[in-house]
């Protein structure tokens, strides 16, 4: 007999397929360097949201941390994921069971005589699945790799709200700073529509100006509710990212106070371990590795113990009588019509799938941190030129204003010269905002802070 089982065991491995290597295309070497070059320096602090030195940011970064819902949701999944994994260790153990029916009865003897009864039979029962082909054990694997890439989840969905909350901070200033350049440009062009309306009455220009002069003024004037619209749907999505319902936020420092913070130096080859979804897709990758041994296992012979053990108590016996049973089972798939084939091919694709999801993971990080990297290289540039462009239009500016007012040059001039300069002072206060969120993103890109509180990979 356990020649025949040995003998049938040994048969139905040699009729398990094998496990396919993972795919050569969807292996990633990282580069040596980042094809930008920038002026990087220092690592990233846990909390790099306070690199802008701005302590309100910090504490809604921080609010959201605690309180945003999807968060919320993501911490869920993670309770939920332990519990898929403890169900799967359990599959390591035995069960044990007990049970304890009972009964009366009255019946009627050959005689005609009545006779009643009572009984009672406690029984305790374990069972055993025996895990020789490691079926069991991979199904553990796959869930703590499950566990483990949903705890990723969490920490690359903490690292978006972060980034999330630091960039709708910093356009939130921004919007105010506009604002502010807004209403003071409103200021000097009231000004300047009350001396074109002036000299209008007392005939030194024509009408003409005057309603120049009012029409850049209006221009001005319905600018500021559209600012201030949008300033209020910022605030609005700040409160959704912290939790809260819609409110007023307050501010900290103002827009130019806030701090550029530096390029972090981060190796290419650091990315890879630092990047939680990274990690995500590396663990998705390990549950499907262990998701197809699952697969194979199921062509192996599964073996079962099982055992029992109790009394029967009844009024009709004199004394308890034990009872025991012991046993096991050997269950060889033999023919599944082609179920166990399909199921295994479907687990290797699977696999494959993952693998290539990985590939695609690792590239797209790379991507964005060399889309980062040269954003902030140009917008320097950027910023050297648009300033050199401010001085210009500011000293026409002047010269128009001078020519207007000896009289050499119409009102138009001075007008084209006011719109020119507003533009590049609301294209500065754009460029600025590009600048401090491109370094959001980059720290987004690079991981945040430490390397992520992921299991170890």
């Amino acid at each position: 007999m356990k020649r025949a089982v040995i003998l049938a065991t040994l048969l139905a491995g040699a009729c398990a397929p094998a496990l396919a290597p993972r795919p050569a295309g969807a292996l990633v070497t990282p580069p040596a360097e980042w094809r930008t070059n920038t002026a990087a320096q220092g690592a990233i602090d846990a909390q790099w949201w306070a690199r802008f030195g701005d302590p309100v940011l910090s504490a809604l970064v921080e609010r959201a941390r605690a309180n945003n819902t999807d968060l919320g949701i993501a911490a869920a999944r993670v309770a939920e994921a332990r519990g898929q994994e403890a169900v799967a260790r359990s599959l390591l153990m035995p069960t044990l069971s007990a049970s304890a029916p009972g009964s009366e009865a009255r019946s009627v003897n050959a005689f005609g005589r009545p006779s009643e009864s009572l009984s009672a039979q406690p029984v305790f029962q374990a069972a055993y699945e025996v895990d020789l082909f490691g079926a069991n054990a991979a199904r553990v694997d796959a869930a703590r790799s499950g566990l483990a890439a949903v705890e990723a989840a969490r920490e690359s969905a903490t690292l978006s709200v972060s980034a999330a909350t630091a960039s709708s901070y910093v356009t939130l200033l921004a919007l105010d700073a506009r604002r502010t350049l807004l209403q003071a440009t409103l200021l000097s062009r009231s000004e300047a529509l009350r001396i074109a309306h002036d000299r209008a009455r007392a005939g030194y220009t024509s009408q003409l100006e005057y309603q120049q002069a009012e029409a850049e003024y209006r221009s001005a004037e319905q600018q500021i509710p559209a600012i201030e619209a949008a300033i209020a749907r910022q605030e609005n999505a700040l409160s959704l990212l912290t939790g809260e319902m819609p409110h007023a936020i307050a501010r900290g420092e103002s827009f130019d106070q806030l701090a550029t913070p530096v390029v972090p130096a981060v190796l290419p080859s650091e990315l890879v371990r630092r990047r939680p979804d990274i990690a995500q897709s590396e663990y998705a990758l390990a549950a499907s590795d262990a998701n197809l041994r699952v697969a194979r296992a199921q062509f192996l012979p599964q073996v079962k113990l099982g055992a029992s053990a109790g009394a029967v108590f009844s009024s009709l016996l004199p004394d308890p009588i034990t009872i025991w049973s012991l046993g096991g089972s050997v269950l060889a798939p033999l023919f599944q019509g082609g179920r166990l084939t399909g199921q295994f091919n479907a687990a290797t694709a699977q696999r494959d799938q993952a693998a290539y999801a990985y590939r695609k993971t690792v590239l797209t990080a790379f991507r964005e941190v060399e889309d980062q990297l040269a954003m902030i290289d140009r917008l320097d540039v950027q910023e050297r030129s648009l300033l050199a462009q401010r001085t210009a239009v500011a000293e026409v500016l002047r010269h128009a204003t001078n020519r207007y007012r000896a009289g050499y040059s119409p009102y138009l001039e001075q007008i084209d010269a006011q719109r020119a300069l507003l533009g590049v002072d609301l294209a500065l206060i754009q460029l600025r905002t590009d600048k401090l969120t491109a370094r959001v993103a980059l720290y987004q890109t690079l991981g945040g802070g430490p390397v992520p509180s992921v299991p170890n990979r």
